[in-house]
């Protein structure tokens, strides 16, 4: 392969990469429409000539037709009247306009087919441009659609790579943080609080006990006080021993 043919090749590649780059559906279909309509239009006034020139082909069939008639009439009066001669002249011009009729009506059959065929074109073109005009509204709105698809995936792409979106996240994460370092921090309270209730509950059961201790501890010796002396008389505990005991009785709540 020559240097010129790759040459031409890669040049046509790029020009051909550009123009497709370049295309613009919508504005393509807009001036697709506007080339068939004057196509359409060119059609048209093909279709007028040719009408034209078969209506002339026709005039002139017609005119060279009747020119034979009268030559045939004017030959069977020159006959009737005795002049041969005269008659033989009609009717070789009754030849003559018979032959150019003859050539007449075969251009004017292909005029007619070309009339006819021009008008079937005519007729299919403006079919097609109609379709295309509602074809064209449609991939209008198609293209339309993908764009809008197109744009909103990519401002979601954009949103999903964003600071702005990285930050939101991360505050969303740590709003999370915090509430559950509120909700630990509320068990653990809640948990001191029962401590503090299971202590109080527990400090009024010794203190009960304790009083109950004393009130026996009262009772007792008021009792002994009353009763008469016997012969072995035996001597009561004294307040310090009580104290003692007391304070035996203290020292033990507080290790517990």
């Amino acid at each position: 392969m020559g240097l010129f043919d790759r040459l031409s090749r890669v040049i046509r590649a790029n020009i051909n990469d550009m123009v497709s780059k370049a295309e613009d559906p919508e504005k393509i279909l807009e001036q697709a429409i506007v080339d068939m309509q004057e196509d359409l239009v060119q059609l048209r006034q093909a279709v007028a000539r040719a009408i034209a020139t078969q209506k002339r082909t026709e005039q002139q069939y017609n005119k060279n037709q009747q020119e034979a008639n009268n030559w045939h009439q004017r030959a069977q009066l020159a006959l009737s009247k005795g002049d041969e001669n005269l008659a033989r002249e009609a009717l070789q011009r009754k030849k003559t306009n018979s032959e150019t009729a003859t050539t007449i009506k075969v251009q004017l059959d292909q005029q007619v087919a070309q009339v006819d065929t021009l008008k079937r074109n005519l007729i299919a073109l403006e079919s097609k441009i109609s379709e295309a005009k509602t074809k064209k509204d449609m991939l209008k709105a198609r293209v339309s659609a993908a764009k809008a698809n197109e744009q909103l995936s990519n401002t979601i792409g954009r949103l999903g790579n964003s600071s702005a979106m990285g930050a939101f996240e991360r505050m969303e994460e740590k709003v999370m943080e915090m509430e559950a370092r509120s909700e630990a921090a509320g068990a653990l309270g809640g948990n001191d609080l029962e401590n503090q209730f299971a202590q109080l509950e527990a400090g009024s059961d010794v203190d009960d006990e304790l009083a109950a201790m004393k009130a026996q501890l009262t009772g007792g010796s008021v009792s002994q006080g009353a009763l008469p002396a016997s012969g072995g008389q035996k001597s009561s505990p004294s307040n310090s021993e009580v104290d003692n005991e007391l304070d035996e009785l203290r020292r033990q709540l507080d290790n517990l």
